[in-house]
C-alpha cells in the first residue's frame, strides 16, 4: 500500500500528482469542516420554540428584511411585487447574524472571529478526532450512523413536506421539465463539475 504521494515512484515524473491530491483533500477537508461548523450552529439555532430565522423582527434584521407572509403578501395596486427589493429573513440571518457580512468591508478585511463559529468548529474538530483516532475501528461503528442518518432525515422531511399546503406545487415543480434549459451552456458546465465531483477526480480516490 502506498500513499498518494509514494504510489508515483513508479513513475516519479507525475510526482507532482500525487502532491496536489495532497493539497486539494487539505483545501477541501478546511472547507467542508467550515460548513459542517455552520450546520452545528443552525442545529444549536433551531432549538428554539420559533425559528429565529423565520421572522424580521431580531436585532440583526435590516429595514429591508421581509418575511415569507410578507413576500406573498407584497404585491402593489398596478400588480406587480416589491419583494425583489427585499432580503428574506433566512437570508439575513445567514449573512446579518451568522457570517456577519454587514460588517466586513471585504475579503481583504477579516475582522475579529466569530467565538460562536470557532466553537462550533472546534466541535466538529473533536468529533472528526474521536472519529478516526483508533482508526477503522473507530471510523467502522461511525460508519453506522453516517450511512443510516441521511435516509432517515430525508424520509422524515419527505413526509414533512408531503403533508404541508401548497406541497403538490412543490412537487409538481420538482419534476417539470424545460427543454430550453439545456440549450444553456452554464446549465453543461455545472453538470460536468458535479459529474467530476461525484467521481472524486483529483482527489485520490479511484
Amino acid at each position: 500500500r502506498e500513499g498518494a504521494a509514494t504510489v508515483w515512484k513508479i513513475c516519479p515524473f507525475f510526482k507532482g500528482v500525487g502532491y496536489a491530491v495532497i493539497i486539494i483533500a487539505l483545501y477541501v477537508g478546511f472547507y467542508y469542516n467550515v460548513i459542517i461548523a455552520w450546520s452545528l450552529y443552525y442545529l444549536f439555532s433551531s432549538m428554539t420554540s420559533e425559528l429565529p430565522w423565520l421572522t424580521c423582527d431580531n436585532y440583526w434584521n435590516s429595514p429591508n428584511c421581509t418575511s415569507h407572509k410578507s413576500i406573498t403578501d407584497s404585491v402593489i395596486g398596478n400588480g406587480s411585487s416589491y419583494a425583489k427589493y427585499k432580503f428574506t429573513s433566512p437570508a439575513e440571518f445567514n449573512e446579518r447574524r451568522v457570517l456577519h457580512l454587514h460588517e466586513s468591508g471585504g475579503i481583504h478585511d477579516l475582522g475579529p472571529p466569530r467565538w460562536d463559529l470557532t466553537l462550533c468548529l472546534l466541535a466538529v474538530v473533536i468529533i472528526l478526532y474521536f472519529s478516526l483516532w483508533k482508526g477503522v475501528k473507530s471510523s467502522g461503528k461511525v460508519v453506522y450512523i453516517t450511512a443510516t442518518m441521511p435516509y432517515i432525515v430525508l424520509f422524515v422531511l419527505l413526509i414533512r413536506g408531503a403533508t404541508l399546503k401548497g406541497s403538490m406545487k412543490g412537487i409538481t415543480a420538482y419534476l417539470s421539465i424545460d427543454i430550453n434549459k439545456l440549450k444553456n451552456l452554464e446549465v453543461w458546465t455545472d453538470a460536468a463539475t458535479q459529474i467530476f465531483y461525484s467521481l472524486g477526480a483529483g482527489f485520490g480516490v479511484n
